[in-house]
Parts: structure tokens; sequence; C-alpha cells
């Protein structure tokens, strides 16, 4: 049976991309017992993992990579292949996917409990079935949420353009001086690049077939992983997609459950567990009113693709135009909230940690909706150099 898995272990780091590393890599300690890597789908998790035990180990034999979903493992079981991985002395189990593994969480529990001075590493899609397991796993590992790459680590994979990482306050404070630095470079044609085809890595591959991979990817989250996730009849999907059709389409949907029930012929509740299904799988981010805890408000104010890559995939599948304002508003929301709290402003678009209020726009925005609020931005697209606090959107997406 190892020798099945050392095989196709082999098969996998034999194409493995090595000069690379995402943000996340240097941040994980890689020594824990228990270590989770969460993302959605096709946002790098298995090179992740593989980089890790390419870096740690030579062979297979003390260091080994699994897919949860091969038909070997789902046959043999994990407990069974980590007790024969350890008793060879193999020392770290690496399992991908392990979201598609029956009751994946109960078998990891006792891998870990049972062989102490062992270790495993594994990955999962963003789920509420992942979320309900932390509860057994709390103790035993830890959890690291992977990100689709930023604008930042777009230039440095696609250009070999290295910039430095900035906080919110340095673009904030100094987005001129950092701007002008920038000045040689065609930064604007990179950002609408990025905001095309650059949020997931599988760009390299090429671009002839990125709106197809993402619209494979879903397809999968639809069929594959909310549904068998969750347990859904095979009538629920449909609405899945019919929802997330109607926010790419809606430049930020403000929901109405009402009017939604209404139109898409379901009840209310099913509206609401449909929601919950789109943004626990990453599809969708949820956006709350300023100054209101989200577990008071069940429904949110307002509700964005995931990035701007969805919806320009999206768009494409329905032949639609383009929809500029929905895009400047997903990826600025993507960005930073991967390190700050994004809510919604009763003046501005957005006010980030409670504090800085951004109206996103092009280069006709002027700021009145803001005006005489004292910590108030402008996130400008179509500019490369801003002056006072119009500030180039592009500079948002340097935070990690």
């Amino acid at each position: 049976m190892l020798e099945d898995q050392f095989f196709l272990h082999n098969e996998v780091m034999s194409s493995l991309p090595t000069n690379f590393r995402r943000y996340l890599y240097p941040k994980i300690n890689w020594k824990a017992k228990g270590i989770c890597i969460v993302g959605d789908r096709g946002v790098g998790k298995t090179t992740l993992l593989c980089q890790n035990c390419t870096e740690r180990y030579q062979t297979p034999e003390k260091g080994l990579y699994i897919s949860a979903d091969h038909i070997s493992v789902l046959s043999y079981g994990l407990v069974n292949i980590a007790k024969d991985f350890y008793s060879y002395g193999g020392e770290t189990l690496f399992i991908d996917e392990v979201h598609k593994y029956p009751n994946w969480s109960i078998e990891i529990k006792n891998i870990l409990d049972t062989y102490k001075t062992k270790q495993v590493i594994f990955s999962a899609s963003s789920s509420l079935d992942l979320n309900m397991s932390k509860g057994d796993l709390s103790r035993r590992v830890v959890y690291h949420r992977l990100l689709g790459l930023s604008f930042r680590e777009y230039l440095l994979l696609s250009e070999n353009i290295e910039l430095p990482l900035l906080t919110l306050s340095e673009i904030l404070d100094d987005h001129v001086k950092i701007a002008t630095v920038l000045n040689s470079i065609p930064v604007l044609k990179h950002f609408n690049d990025y905001l095309k085809h650059g949020y997931y890595p599988f760009f390299i591959e090429g671009l002839e077939d990125y709106i197809s991979k993402i619209q494979n990817v879903i397809e999968k989250v639809l069929f594959e992983d909310i549904a068998v996730v969750y347990n859904l009849k095979q009538t629920t999907v449909p609405n899945l997609k019919r929802i997330l059709w109607l926010v790419a389409t809606s430049n930020g949907l403000t929901p109405n459950i009402d009017k939604m029930s209404k139109n898409l012929g379901i009840s209310r509740e099913t509206i609401y567990e449909c929601l919950d299904y789109l943004s626990h799988s990453g599809l969708l981010m949820d956006l709350y009113p300023s100054g209101r805890g989200n577990a008071l408000v069940r429904k949110p104010g307002k509700i964005y693709l995931n990035n701007a890559n969805l919806l320009n995939a999206i768009h494409g599948s329905l032949k639609l135009e383009s929809d500029v304002g929905g895009i400047r508003e997903a990826f600025f929301v993507n960005q930073v909230s991967a390190l700050h709290k994004v809510a919604l402003h009763d003046k501005g678009d957005f006010i980030i940690d409670e504090k800085w209020i951004i109206e996103v726009g092009g280069k006709g925005k002027n700021g009145k909706q803001i005006k005489g609020e004292q910590e108030a931005y402008l996130a400008v697209d179509g500019i490369k150099i801003g002056f006072g606090k119009k500030i180039p959107l592009y500079l948002f997406g340097l935070l990690y």
C-alpha cells in the first residue's frame, strides 16, 4: 500500500514549482504537531503543502504527501495509512483535500492522539463543515488561512517585480512617495491584468483557459464542496447558482430576502441557507454595517463576489459587459479584509477598523459624499500617482 502512495507522492513532487513562496509560508510554525491550511479552491494550498514537504524531506519515507480524495486513500483509510507510514519511520503526513474524506476530523483526531511524536499537516477548502470540526481539533491543530494572490504577489510571480509589504497606514500617509517609486513600472497595465486573471496562481499555466478554469472552480464548489458537505438535494444547487449570478450582476448586492424569495420561488429560510453556504464556501463576501455586531444581524448589508476574477469570469459566461464599479469594490474589500475589518459606511463606501472611511471609484470620483469627514480617503482606479487624500486603488493590493 505504501509503495502506491510513494509513487503518487513522487508524481506530484516532480512538477512542483519551487521558486516562489506565498505570503503565508514564513508565517506558519511548521514544527507544530497539527497544522491545517484552509483556503478557497485554486488558491495554492497543494503547492504550499508540497513545498514544505520537499524542503524538509528528501524522500517520502519521512515526509509523505497523500490526497484524501484519491481512491487508494479512500479505500485503505487515513488511519491505516498513518499506522503503516509511522511504523516504518515516517515523521510527517501531508494530507491534501481532507474535506473530501468522510468523517475526516475524527480520523485526524485519532491519528494525532495515537501518534503523539508524529506530525500531521493537512489542507481543506473553506466550508462550514471545516468550521464545525474545530471543536474536536481546536486543542490539537493550528489553523492558517491562505488567500488568493495579492496584487503584490501577482507582480512577483508574473513579472518578477518585487515590492515591499506595505501597512495600511503607510498607504494612507505616504501613497505619493510610494507611487512615485513605482513610476517606471507600467503598473496600471499590470493592475488591469490582475483584475482579470491574477488572483488564482494557475494563470501561470496559460491565459487561454484561465476563465474556463475559474468557471470550473465555481462548478466544483457548487456541485462537490457545498452539495456534498451539506448533503443538499439536487434541486437546491441550481438555486445556489441563481443567487451567485444575482450577486454578480448587482454591483454589490443589497439583499432583499422577501424579494429574492418571491423572484426565485423559494422560501426565505432557503435563501438564508444558500447565502450562508456560498459565503462559507469562499464564493461570496458578506459586509455588515459599521458599529453593529455581526452576530446580531443575520442579513448582511451588502454581498460581493469573493474577488474580481470571479466577477469577470461570471460576466463572461453571461455575455455581459464588465461591471467596473463592482470589480473595483470587490478588489478593495478582498485585499483589505485580509488584514483589517471592513464594514459598510453610511457616507463613504467602507470604513476600515471603525476608523478610516474609504470611497472607491474612477478618475471622476470627487469625494463629495465624504466631505467633512476627517479620516476619509478616495481609492481611485486609473491613476498612477495620487495627491492629498486621493490614493491609487492598486496600492491597496500591496498589503500582503
